[in-house]
Parts: C-alpha cells; sequence; structure tokens
C-alpha cells in the first residue's frame, strides 16, 4: 500500500509541474501574443484632413510628404504583426500595379520587435522585409514612433492614401482586401 501512495503522489507531482510549466508559459507577460488590432496610440486622422508632414529615410532612398508629386500609399505596420504579414502580399500586388502612378511607403510603428519579446530595431524591418518578400520601400525604424504618432489608427495595419493636395483620401485599419485599396487608389488618382 505504501508503494501505491508514493506512485500517486508521484503522479500527482508530475501532473502538477507539467501544468504549472504550461501555465508559466502561456502567462509570462512576454511571451503572451499580441492582439494585432490593439497598437499603443490612435492618431485623430480622417479623410479630408491635411495630412501631418513627414521626412524619413527609406529602402529608396528619402521620403519628403512636401515635395512628393504622386499620391502618397503610407502603411503604418508592426513587424510581429500577422495581419502586417499577410498584407505585404495584397500590398505588393498593388505596388506593382500602381508603383509608377502612387508613392508607396510602409512605416515600422511598434517598438516591439519580430520575436514578440525584444526591442524593435531596424534589423527587425529588415529581416520583415526578406521574409515577407516585401517589395515597395519601407523606411528606417524610428524608436520614437514619430509617424505612428501621427497616423496610427488605432490597429495595425493602419493604410492611409494621401492625395496629390496633401489631403488624406483614405484611412483605414486591419486586413484591406485588394479590391478595397485599389478602388480608394483610384480615386485618389482622379483628383
Amino acid at each position: 500500500m505504501n508503494q501505491r501512495v508514493v506512485g500517486i503522489a508521484s503522479l500527482a507531482a508530475v501532473i502538477l509541474l507539467a501544468l504549472g510549466g504550461v501555465l508559466y508559459v502561456k502567462l509570462r507577460p512576454s511571451q503572451q501574443l499580441k492582439n494585432a488590432s490593439a497598437a499603443p496610440v490612435s492618431a485623430p486622422i480622417a479623410a479630408g484632413q491635411i495630412a501631418p508632414q513627414f521626412t524619413l529615410p527609406t529602402t529608396a532612398g528619402p521620403f519628403n510628404l512636401d515635395t512628393e508629386t504622386k499620391p502618397i500609399f503610407l502603411e503604418i505596420f508592426a513587424t510581429w504583426c500577422p495581419h502586417c504579414q499577410r498584407e505585404t502580399v495584397v500590398l505588393n500586388k498593388l505596388y506593382d500595379a500602381y508603383k509608377s502612378r502612387v508613392a508607396f511607403l510602409a512605416v515600422p510603428g511598434s517598438d516591439t520587435g519580430m520575436d514578440e519579446t525584444s526591442p524593435e530595431t531596424q534589423l527587425d524591418v529588415l529581416n520583415f522585409q526578406t521574409r515577407f518578400d516585401v517589395k515597395y520601400p519601407i523606411g528606417a525604424f524610428d524608436p520614437n514612433l514619430a509617424i505612428a504618432k501621427r497616423y496610427l489608427l488605432g490597429g495595425y495595419p493602419t493604410i492611409v492614401i494621401i492625395g496629390r493636395d496633401k489631403k488624406i483620401t483614405y484611412a483605414n485599419s486591419g486586413e484591406i482586401a485588394y479590391p478595397e485599396l485599389a478602388s480608394a487608389l483610384n480615386s485618389a488618382l482622379k483628383k
């Protein structure tokens, strides 16, 4: 009978250790998955408003909103965001179709790195570009998130289209289908 009690106690200890390990992995803050729709800020922008000015070094050279003559397709993304990762397919297709008539720019907008635990770095941005075969220009990582604070609508990715007149013509967040974005770009091109 003593061996049976020892066996039951050993089994209970193993079960408790396994349960404790699972709970530790699931509940520790640094490992919790981020909600892709949760963002640190929500900028006060809307269609019809003048777009906040910014300049930024990009993978295609310097970008200056004030001097750009084409409509602008701006994406604020997070390297860790699965919605942003999937949206690269749509944005690559848009870039292929509109790159001669629209200035494309993706801007990192999170201070959390691609591994979801460490601080974001320029290396995370370059790894994102390579891993998801991003064809459109990506801005350099800004640890102050200055552009994100001006444009992020509370969710990743945020897409903003700015007309030649520097007014916002479209702003939305989340995964957005090609037809909706193409329609928004076509509207901006007509103005």
